[in-house]
């Protein structure tokens, strides 16, 4: 199961996501992205804090959504991974790709 919360926090758009973002649950973190941006939402953060697991459909999905806003001009900053979330990022080389950051204060701070 997946929930994502959004709000809008410093200019930005924050994205908190809680659960698992895995095959089952990837269509509803797409969707909050892409209603984001469709909103004309350059800036987006993605708050990692209380998500549990990731599968690599879910880095598809923050891949896909990195490059859509990077073509409209944006930028996409991820924060407050646990150790088990970042482990799959660096496993992935994820980490060489994205923007991440200890702390959802220090992601929006960037943005």
């Amino acid at each position: 199961m997946l929930k994502v919360q959004t709000h809008d926090e410093g200019g930005a758009r924050v994205l908190a996501l809680s659960g698992h973002l895995d095959t089952k649950t990837a269509k509803g973190a797409e969707d909050a992205f892409e209603a984001a941006i469709a909103a004309g939402l350059t800036r987006l953060c993605v708050d990692f804090a209380e998500l549990e697991y990731i599968s690599s459909v879910g880095l598809r999905v923050l891949l896909a959504t990195m490059k859509k806003l990077k073509k409209a001009g944006g930028k996409l900053h991820l924060a407050a991974m646990n150790p088990t979330v970042k482990e799959v990022f660096d496993i992935s080389g994820f980490s060489n790709i994205f923007s991440i950051f200890p702390t959802r204060a220090e992601a929006l701070a960037a943005l």
